[in-house]
């Protein structure tokens, strides 16, 4: 069998869903910083979004399964913590898709840190675009996310916190 090219590779990984939110793949998420081929061995650096992230065994056995069933016997997944992860790794696609299942995306460039949604950051309801919305809670479904409602169509909704 051909080697495949990397540009398969990320297209392979493109398509393995975050076991939190799996409507973001893990390369729109951004925790696949690097992908190389060193010999017939194929290296991942993968960078967890917290160091306690629960979800990170999960994420590096869907890694193994999903490369392994495309042919990738050699694999070695290296966790990289610097840089730490940061929610403006999120691609563009990811905030769409983050936004159509209805989870406010995070402000790109970090805007306010990672507290701003804490401090008074204005959070736009996913599904109607209203900006006067209200924190129900700091804590969400996920250690990521917070709870919001929205007080023009009153439907409450996740927000992927800055982190």
């Amino acid at each position: 069998m051909e080697r495949p090219t990397l540009d398969q590779i990320w297209a392979w990984l493109d398509q393995i869903p975050d076991p939190e939110i799996p409507v973001i793949s893990l390369v729109d998420l951004g925790v696949i910083r690097d992908a190389l081929w060193k010999g017939d061995t194929l290296h991942l650096k993968v960078t967890p979004t917290y160091s306690g992230c629960p979800a990170t065994a999960v994420i590096n056995l869907d890694i193994q399964q999903h490369l392994r069933a495309n042919g990738i016997d050699k694999l070695v997944l290296e966790r990289q913590l610097s840089p730490a992860w940061t929610t403006d790794w999120i691609s563009e696609k990811g905030r769409r898709n983050l936004q159509k299942f209805g989870i406010a995306p995070p402000p790109k460039d970090g805007e306010h840190g990672s507290y701003g949604a804490l401090l008074g950051r204005v959070v736009e309801c996913p599904r109607c675009g209203s900006k006067t919305t209200e924190r129900i809670s700091q804590f969400g479904s996920t250690p990521c996310k917070a709870s919001y409602r929205c007080t023009e169509c009153l439907e409450p909704f996740d927000y992927f916190k800055c982190i």
